[in-house]
């Protein structure tokens, strides 16, 4: 047996997940937010208790030593010597990782020379990834990539058409994103494809962050974030995909330096950017019953490039035998879920049960009924075991 923590650290922000391995029994759970602030947040729950206070958290350093010390405080671990491994999500592994890696120096020199595609992200993973080396210089590190995954698609799916020079000289294509929820969705999946001798999944992640991929044999083939996790699918700030011009137009039109219609592309756009109302799809959801235009028109559109995507997909594959909802609005908005497959089911023959996709909100299910060409189901995902069962797998080697 071992203690393996499975760690998400952002900008300003640290997630944590303690294991208990193999058995992948959650011991605690928790987030440290508002790092760099007097009045930072430190939250944990464990044993069906939780506890929260704030506290100054001034850097990340400061954040994994409340987290070690509330641990051995609320009776979670005896010493720090029982953490056998942490395991580090990393957004951006670019065309180095295709798996999960251990730390060394070397994936550590990658990581940050990636951060230029991830700069939000790279940067924080690593700040993380030290703040735990400093405190637990002896345990077993591992960096978990959400690309990773998605290094199975073939070049005409990952190669975008641009001077070629620029995509070798550069590595300028498409690497996705949320690949460790999309690959435990597809293992999750198969449970509903008794019989089936060559699965073919369409995954569908869709939170605030969002995107869709086709995976055939249990291998990513195709998914819709592209270079950076900007492109794809509408999202709840981002645009997704767009024509090009775009940009250039706009930047003349308005004056604005390419950075900054870059920055207004990731942060003000998507279902925030045409609604006016937020980048939650709860709130754009209940602008809608109120009649507001917009949001009327913000809820079509999202729907509808979801759709687009399915759509494709389900040619990519040459037919799909179970489409999966997950994440923030995938688990718990039943309505976009019915929308969506409305929007699809004309052409694709898809139908699922009404009443009982109404009444849930983050449970596994199937959703599809009989008469559906193909099954669909709600599976919320779990990114966290995912990490933890790569990191526990390299702690077993060493």
């Amino acid at each position: 047996m071992a203690k393996v923590m499975a760690v998400n650290a952002g900008s300003s922000s640290l997630k944590f997940k303690l294991y208990e391995m193999p058995e992948e029994k959650v011991l605690c759970s928790g987030i440290a937010e508002r790092i760099g602030h007097e009045d930072g947040i430190f939250g944990i729950k464990w044993a069906g208790q939780q506890d929260k206070k704030v506290v100054p958290i001034l850097d990340h350093a400061e954040a994994v030593r409340l987290l070690v010390e509330a641990l051995i405080e609320k009776g979670i671990i005896k010493s720090m010597d029982e953490i056998s491994a942490v395991g580090h999500r990393i957004v951006q592994g670019g065309k180095y990782f295709s798996k999960s890696e251990l730390f060394t120096k070397d994936t550590e020199d990658k990581i940050e020379s990636l951060i230029p595609l991830a700069p939000l992200h790279n940067k924080a993973h690593l700040v993380g990834f030290r703040a735990f080396k400093k405190i637990l210089p002896d345990v077993t590190s591992v960096a978990v990539f959400d690309t990773a995954f998605h290094q199975t698609m073939e070049p005409e799916d990952y190669v975008f058409p641009i001077p070629y020079e620029y995509t070798e000289k550069y590595d300028c294509r498409r690497y996705g994103a949320h690949g460790t929820s999309h690959k435990y969705l597809s293992e999750m999946g198969l449970k509903y494809l008794p019989g089936v001798e060559h699965p073919r999944i369409i995954s569908c992640h869709i939170g605030s962050g969002a995107s869709i991929t086709a995976i055939k044999d249990g291998a990513c083939v195709a998914t819709s974030m592209g270079l950076t996790p900007l492109g794809g699918i509408m999202m709840g700030t981002r645009t997704g995909d767009l024509d090009p011009s775009v940009m250039n137009y706009l930047c003349k039109c308005t004056g604005k330096s390419v950075e900054e219609m870059y920055q207004i592309f990731n942060k003000e756009s998507g279902l925030l950017g045409v609604s006016g109302v937020s980048n939650d799809s709860r709130d754009v959801s209940q602008a809608v019953k109120e009649g507001n235009p917009r949001a009327i028109l913000t809820d079509k559109l999202f729907v509808r490039r979801i759709a687009d995507f399915i759509g494709q997909y389900f040619v990519r594959l040459g037919g799909a035998d179970l489409i999966i909802f997950s994440a923030g609005i995938g688990e718990n908005a039943p309505e976009y879920r019915q929308k969506i497959i409305d929007e699809i089911a004309p052409a694709l023959g898809v139908e699922i049960d009404e009443e009982l996709n109404a009444s849930l909100r983050g449970k596994e299910a199937l959703l599809s009924t009989p008469n559906s060409k193909i099954k669909v189901a709600l599976i919320p995902t779990d990114e966290e075991v995912m990490i933890a069962r790569d990191t526990y797998a390299y702690y077993l080697k060493k």
